[in-house]
């Protein structure tokens, strides 16, 4: 991995509650912080089931993607953290839903606590276009 890291910044997605950028580039790998449901206009968690909420999240995440210059068919590896592992299924459908294979690779964890309340929170890492895939 060469080159300067640079910070990605979009106010399509929701702004950092911490000390932490939106994602940052390093050569063509752009590594994305986790989202969970906020609205990026109120930075307040969505109502809805948790397919609603993975379905903003998932616009969040794509909103970062485009502010690095690529979209959710760049990413490589998600991490998808959920405080109810029973939501695992609703998870793969929504996924299923917004990429395409191959798949990018995945791990799910159940925890005990999220940002906010949140149920859920996904981050990603994404290969820049025109990097190496």
């Amino acid at each position: 991995m060469s080159g300067k890291k640079s910070a990605i910044s979009t106010e399509h997605a929701p702004a950092a509650i911490g000390t932490y950028s939106q994602a940052v580039r390093v050569g063509d790998w752009v590594y994305l912080s986790g989202q969970i449901p906020l609205d990026p206009a109120t930075m307040e968690l969505i109502d809805g089931d948790i397919a609603t909420q993975a379905e903003q999240v998932m616009r969040n995440l794509q909103a970062v993607a485009v502010a690095a210059g690529g979209s959710l068919d760049d990413f490589v590896k998600l991490t998808v953290f959920l405080l109810d592992l029973n939501h695992f299924q609703t998870i793969n459908e929504v996924m299923a839903a917004h990429f395409t294979q191959p798949y990018p690779a995945r791990a799910a964890l159940g925890v005990a606590a999220l940002p906010k309340g949140a149920q859920l929170e996904i981050e990603a890492i994404m290969v820049a276009p025109g990097g190496d895939r």
